[in-house]
């Protein structure tokens, strides 16, 4: 008989009807009722086994965390909390589970904390928790791709290792074939990298940005969605040094034409996973009520995570200025009254605390921020002609702050103009011939031409509310942390 997935059955309902499905025992209570889980929805199915004639040896052998397989009789449950059951005519064992071996490990059916489930990696996938975030990354990850391809745009794979540092920020990991013992040397006492496998210095990719904008410049519309690395010693709950990353570019669009993008992008994901993922969000939602309940008032979320993602899809994002966004800040009663951790002042970039406080208490809703001081944007950033009231030079620069996340995306139109550019280049201390390739683009047809980042475990901490990005990411890679 073939095989049907929970998700499946629970849907059809299909009363009378004879079937098998396998999976993994949840639990096994009074040696008859068995509750089994496949991955494919959170939800278990309940099957009830006829103790009086199955081998009592057989019985011993279902515990929990064993792998079943299951043939019975689909009927109305008897019992709350399932409309139907499956009245079991046979059960095979396909992998034993030791109930001593799992009782020390968090597949034991009670509370464990994150960081337990984070040290049992290749065992948290079998949680109803980590089952919840893991399907929603992947409904993420998929309504990402239809949004581009339905609109045209052009998937880019933009290389891994790269001989560029694409933010100017140089906290990159290195790659590289020589002996760490005994490098070549060159004349001036240095590693001698023409030796290498490359003949350059290399690096892993902090961004695919600066190559999806040639293909913009031919294509039109593209996007990259790939991994990325940053050798940042930071250990906080919004840092990884591999993550991925979404960064579409398109040509002829200016920063408007950019925001209207990110936010109907924001907007459509938000969607998806409301219609595609409803079981996994309740359960998830309910989760997130409880551990607030338990938390001190000021930690707590401003709304929960279902209103969070409402908050989204049914308010237009507040476009404001940065020096409009500081004015905001320093008029604000946190600021008046001390509350404010970080200072507030023009020229210094916005904290997690500024953010939450323009979209959760000032305007109560999305935000996006445009026209940032040029002195903490990249180098490749557009560069705003000077403005009445604004103390230095801006750049043409946004970034779109979330309820209980702040930042989310953060992009800009880029800087098109050759002259500009390269003067750009000098001043960040920048070597043009590792850029030459990219300031080349500027002489053939050079166009205005715009585009953004979304960290996709920041998108996937949003779709799930989940706190801490190594919970959202099935293997983390943070520092001193390299384990599965």
């Amino acid at each position: 008989m073939k095989r049907i997935e929970i998700k499946q059955l629970l849907a059809d309902e299909n009363v009378g009807a004879e079937v098998n499905v396998k999976g993994w025992v949840k639990a096994f209570r009074q040696n008859r009722f068995i509750q089994l889980n496949d991955g494919s929805t959170i939800n278990n199915i309940q099957a009830v086994v006829d103790t009086e004639n199955t081998d009592e040896a057989l019985v011993k052998r279902i515990t929990v965390a064993s792998a079943v397989s299951i043939t019975g009789k689909v009927v109305a449950s008897q019992g709350s909390g399932q409309k139907i059951e499956i009245e079991v005519s046979n059960v095979e064992i396909l992998g034993d589970a030791d109930p001593e071996e799992v009782s020390k490990t968090i597949m034991q059916p009670k509370k464990h904390s994150l960081e337990l489930l984070r040290e049992q990696a290749h065992l948290r996938f079998r949680t109803n928790l980590f089952g919840a975030v893991f399907r929603i990354r992947h409904a993420t990850a998929y309504a990402i791709h239809k949004y581009f391809n339905d609109k045209g745009y052009y998937y880019i794979h933009t290389p891994i290792v790269t001989g560029s540092d694409a933010e100017g920020a140089g906290e990159m990991f290195r790659v590289s074939t020589l002996d760490p013992q005994n490098p070549p040397k060159n004349e001036e006492g240095g590693v001698d990298w023409s030796e290498d496998f490359f003949g350059k210095e290399t690096n892993l990719t902090v961004s695919g940005q600066l190559e999806a904008e040639l293909a913009a410049m031919a294509l039109g519309k593209v996007y990259t969605f790939g991994p990325t690395f940053r050798a940042e010693n930071s250990n906080t709950a919004r840092h990884l040094a591999e993550f991925w990353m979404i960064e579409p570019e398109v040509a002829f669009n200016d920063i408007i034409d950019n925001m209207d993008l990110a936010e109907d992008f924001l907007s459509y994901i938000c969607k998806h996973v409301m219609e595609h993922n409803a079981d996994d969000l309740a359960f998830l939602n309910e989760r997130e009520i409880k551990e607030d309940s338990q938390k001190p008032t000021a930690e707590r979320n401003s709304m929960p995570l279902i209103d969070r993602l409402n908050f989204v899809i049914d308010n237009d994002f507040e476009r404001v200025t940065y020096t409009d966004a500081i004015n905001i800040l320093q008029n604000s009663k946190p600021y008046k009254k001390k509350k404010f951790k970080y200072p507030v002042e023009w020229g210094s970039d916005l904290q997690s605390e500024h953010e939450r406080f323009l979209v959760e208490k000032h305007f109560k809703k999305p935000v996006i921020i445009i026209d940032y001081p040029a002195s903490f944007k990249a180098f490749y950033m557009r560069l705003n002609e000077p403005k009445e009231g604004v103390p230095g030079d801006t750049v043409a620069a946004m970034d779109i702050l979330f309820p209980g996340i702040g930042e989310i995306i953060g992009g800009s139109q880029r800087e098109e103009r050759y002259d500009v550019l390269k003067q750009k280049v000098e001043e960040f201390g920048i070597d043009e011939e590792e850029l030459w390739w990219y300031l080349e683009t500027r002489k053939f047809g050079t166009a205005p031409h715009a585009g953004f980042g979304l960290g996709f475990e920041r998108m996937v901490m949003f779709t799930t509310g989940m706190s801490n990005i190594r919970d959202v990411i099935p293997f983390p890679r943070t520092p001193k942390k390299a384990e599965f």
